[in-house]
């Protein structure tokens, strides 16, 4: 454990001095603190793979003005082990900036994030994704030109006859801006849920560790991310190209 956290802190202190370097913040999509500009376009495509289970998905985000930004997304997923194939729910949801860097002599920044899912497959196991949804959560954080840390509380409810459940997640982040081009990030999601699933007798309950590796090139990033599930001892991998318009 020395031998790991020396090497972390070594690491810092090299990247430490490219920090200046970083690009503009106003392109950087993939900081968890980002913020679409009035009648900009956001375009996301990914692509992961969990547990037997391949998941394509895309979504599109416009800023209505300097505060307030509305998108909506699809995904469809394929099992390789099973027959839980078909589209998830339409997510159609929005972000609201309730202070900006500036605001009243405050470093802070705090959204308020809101959406609702429909439609969707009857067929895959997780609810979230099959299932009418509702969310709304709150994030705060603070950005420097090499850094951001932020933290996000959101409220899910899941609306289903058989499946329905409530989940509270918790998820801080800290993002790194290492060289002009390259970005890194690490975070937790803490999920708890109001039960287990009725039908499969799984538990909701998820404590996932999440890192990922991000290449700049102009208003373009490609991600690459690994995370960890600790209560199901799984993996997920993926990627993402994020295009701002």
């Amino acid at each position: 454990m020395k031998k790991i956290l020396y090497a972390c802190l070594t690491a810092v202190a090299v990247l430490c001095p490219n920090f200046a370097r970083a690009n503009d913040l106003s392109r950087d999509t993939s900081d968890p603190l980002f913020l679409l500009g009035q009648e900009n376009i956001l375009s996301t495509s990914s692509v992961t793979y969990w547990d037997h289970i391949l998941r394509f998905g895309q979504s599109v985000s416009y800023g209505m003005n300097e505060r307030l930004s509305l998108g909506a997304n699809v995904h469809y997923q394929h099992d390789f082990n099973g027959d839980e194939d078909g589209f998830a729910a339409v997510d159609v949801g929005g972000v609201y900036r309730m202070s900006a860097l500036g605001d009243a002599g405050s470093d802070i920044i705090s959204d308020v994030l809101f959406g609702f899912k429909f439609g969707g497959s009857s067929e895959v196991r997780t609810p979230d994704y099959a299932d009418s949804t509702y969310y709304v959560g709150l994030r705060m954080g603070r950005q420097w030109l090499g850094m951001t840390l932020a933290a996000t509380v959101k409220s899910t409810w899941v609306f289903n006859d058989e499946r329905g459940v409530a989940f509270l997640d918790f998820m801080p982040e800290a993002y790194f801006r290492i060289a002009p081009d390259w970005r890194l990030g690490a975070g937790l999601t803490i999920r708890k849920a109001t039960h287990k699933d009725p039908i499969y007798h799984t538990d909701y309950d998820q404590e996932w560790l999440h890192t990922k590796l991000v290449r700049q090139y102009g208003r373009t990033q490609y991600i690459g991310h690994i995370d960890y599930e600790f209560e199901s001892d799984d993996a997920q991998v993926g990627g993402r190209i994020n295009i701002l318009f």
